[in-house]
């Protein structure tokens, strides 16, 4: 063809200039070289466009062969949540000093012990916190071997080393004369500098001989590695009067240990840090969780994964508050208990600069209503839709608790705070400023939001369910049906194989996919209160109840669930960043469906008594079943006045929905 055909030639002889040459520069995220001299005057620098720092030519070993030191500077968020919690410890008076803690804090262990380790450094993942589970760690050395160790490869240590910690195994030594280096890891080597003291002490050699014998080790050439094997036999029998063949079985196994070991003083560093987290989490949680919070502001899945922490940890989490949040997470003193208030920039789309502007804007003294809230922040800085945000997250809510009234008075709003500020710009003076509060436009009439629809666009607005959840309605029904929250499933013991469940669940989203058959599947993420979970929907269920997993859907799944090791690749094999369970679906319907056949009847919360007559007149024309209807009356907030009416009726979806839809202070839950 290249004969043949110009075209074809030209493409082969471009083809073969560039053959060879490097695609592109990379440049290692962390790696800083430094020289006794300007670079220039030692190796050929490239610039980036897209850096403002200059790259060397030479690839980081030829670096230093050019003799420059190469250094690796890690940037932590570890670090600046420890930093945060600190300066929040300091403003209520504790000092702390992050190098000086005490290495055997007993309710730092105790934590570690049952795997709560959501936050703490390098132990957070799933198998990490099943792994701190049996091995219960009591001594600072046990979290240096297991950052070591939870890795592929030394992973196949933690078994043993668990057992003979436990007492379960006895510990053996290579040679009696390595105990002193291997007693702290139960005769494990794990740590290079192990691997160089072995040598070192067995053999006779010299570090910096140890320290060759190690590379060699790592790189496993043949050659290399017979001339080290004999030396070490040597070096044994003349030290040691060890047996060549002994000493060739040692060579072999600290061979073995060596391919994968790891640096003691490295993992030591990551240990600490580790330690430092579980501390400050043990015994100071809440600012552990606001300083941790506060470095997440982006991220709505681990915010949530955090809100569960503090619901498990029984820290209250204060909703966001226009007069008493701050752009990021802060603590405040609730009921006498130390509480996280919620972040406004954490409020999806409304943005650091903007939020940090309103608070700036009400230092003076708190907003006293919607309209001073208008005059008083930058017209600029909040337009409608973080206006929209805002209010439904509820930031509005100490000032109009009709969110639905907010968001349909958010144009005047505006509109006035635009005004005010025209008028602050131009230097106009309103002569008739004592009579300006009176001369506000009213908000529009609206009637405020039923619960399904406030809590959706809390959810919109934040990410997750905070105030409440939509299948709280739903709470004595789901008992009665059996149903089961994802966290309790995951939290039960499992000895292999699946069990089936009943699980309820919000629609949050759902991907649809092929398998390599040709066959539809789809993952369906849900919400059920205790976090979010998901279901794996397979063809033949997938195409007969499509259309009831929706987005917002409120449905119950029959699910086997099983481990997510088990079963091969394929559609039902776990996705990455799946959990330790994966669910299986079985069987779906619509929640309403199974709690009409379950429900005995409705209890209408009333916080005023303004819907009592609404109440009366749909109940009226309403057709006579089995259902009971209970009503109960808040009545300051602590206790409750119920009462069962007389008589029982046919509640359908839509009767329920108009119950919902009267407003004006009430909450409808079936029972």
């Amino acid at each position: 063809m290249r004969d043949d055909d110009p075209v074809v030639a030209q493409m082969m002889d471009i083809a073969l200039k560039l053959e060879g040459l490097y695609r592109n520069a990379s440049t290692h995220a962390a790696g800083v070289v430094i020289g006794d001299r300007p670079l220039v005057e030692l190796v050929p620098l490239y610039r980036d466009p897209d850096s403002s720092l200059p790259a060397t030519q030479f690839n980081m070993k030829t670096v230093e062969i050019a003799g420059l030191v190469k250094f690796d500077f890690l940037g932590l968020k570890t670090l600046d949540v420890l930093q945060q919690t600190v300066e929040l410890l300091a403003k209520r008076g504790v000092e702390i000093d992050l190098t000086r803690l005490p290495l055997d804090d007993a309710k730092s262990y105790a934590m570690l012990a049952k795997g709560d380790t959501t936050g703490v450094f390098q132990l957070e993942s799933s198998g990490m916190r099943d792994v701190l589970r049996k091995l219960k760690p009591n001594r600072f050395e046990d979290i240096i071997a297991l950052v070591a160790l939870y890795r592929p490869g030394p992973m196949d240590n933690i078994p043993t080393y668990i057992k003979r910690k436990n007492g379960e195994e006895q510990v053996v030594y290579l040679h009696e004369v390595l105990r002193p280096i291997l007693e702290d890891t139960f005769g494990i080597l794990i740590y290079q500098e192990q691997v160089m003291q072995a040598a070192q002490m067995l053999a006779g050699y010299s570090l910096g001989a140890a320290d060759l014998l190690r590379r060699a080790m790592g790189k496993k050439k043949a050659s290399e590695m017979a001339a080290q094997r004999a030396n070490f036999i040597k070096g044994a029998g003349e030290k040691h009067k060890v047996p060549p063949d002994q000493a060739g079985t040692i060579f072999d196994q600290i061979d073995k240990f060596a391919g994968y070991g790891f640096n003691k003083s490295h993992a030591a560093a990551y240990a600490l840090v580790a330690y430092q987290t579980a501390y400050l989490k043990a015994n100071y949680p809440v600012e552990f969780f606001a300083a941790a919070m506060n470095f997440e502001l982006g991220d709505t899945d681990k915010l949530n994964v955090f809100r569960q922490e503090l619901v498990r940890h029984r820290i209250t989490l204060l909703p966001p508050d226009i007069n008493r949040s701050f752009p990021m997470f802060a603590v405040e003193q609730a009921n006498d208990k130390s509480a996280i208030r919620y972040a406004l920039a954490a409020i999806k789309g409304v943005g650091m600069a903007a939020m940090q502007g309103v608070v700036a804007a009400r230092e003076s003294a708190p907003f006293k209503d919607l309209f001073d809230f208008a005059e008083r922040v930058d017209a600029h800085a909040v337009n409608r839709k973080q206006m929209e945000n805002l209010t439904a997250a509820g930031a509005f809510d100490s000032m109009n608790k009709n969110r639905a009234q907010v968001t349909a008075g958010i144009d005047a709003l505006l509109k006035h705070s635009q005004q005010t500020s025209s008028e602050k710009e131009t230097g106009q003076v309103n002569m008739f400023a004592a009579a300006s509060e009176a001369a506000r436009p009213p908000l529009p009439p609206a009637k405020n939001w039923d619960d399904v629809t406030r809590l959706q666009h809390e959810f919109d607005a934040l990410g997750f369910y905070m105030s409440a959840h939509p299948l709280d309605t739903y709470r004595a029904i789901l008992e009665r049906i059996g149903a089961t929250s994802a966290k309790d499933i995951a939290t039960r013991p499992r000895i292999g194989g699946s069990s089936r469940y009943k699980m309820a669940g919000i629609v949050l989203a759902k991907q649809e996919r092929t398998s390599k058959q040709g066959n539809k599947f789809a993952f369906v993420q849900l919400s059920d209160g205790s976090g979010a979970f998901e279901v794996t929907v397979f063809s033949e269920l997938l195409a007969a109840k499509r259309d009831v997993m929706e987005v917002g859907q409120a449905v119950l799944f029959e699910v086997d669930a099983q481990a997510n090791n088990q079963g091969g690749q394929g559609a039902g094999a776990p996705r990455e960043g799946a959990s330790d369970l994966r669910f299986i679906a079985r069987g779906v319907e619509p929640l309403a469906d199974a709690a009409a056949r379950a429900a005995r009847g409705i209890r209408i919360k009333l916080f005023d008594p303004a819907p009592v007559e609404d109440i009366q007149k749909l109940l009226a024309v309403t057709a006579k079943g089995r259902a009971q209807v209970v009503l109960a009356l808040d009545l300051d907030g602590s206790e409750e006045a119920e009462m069962e009416l007389p008589g029982s009726w046919l509640l359908t979806e839509a009767t329920k929905s108009a119950l919902r839809n009267l407003g004006g202070g009430l909450e409808v839950t079936e029972y």
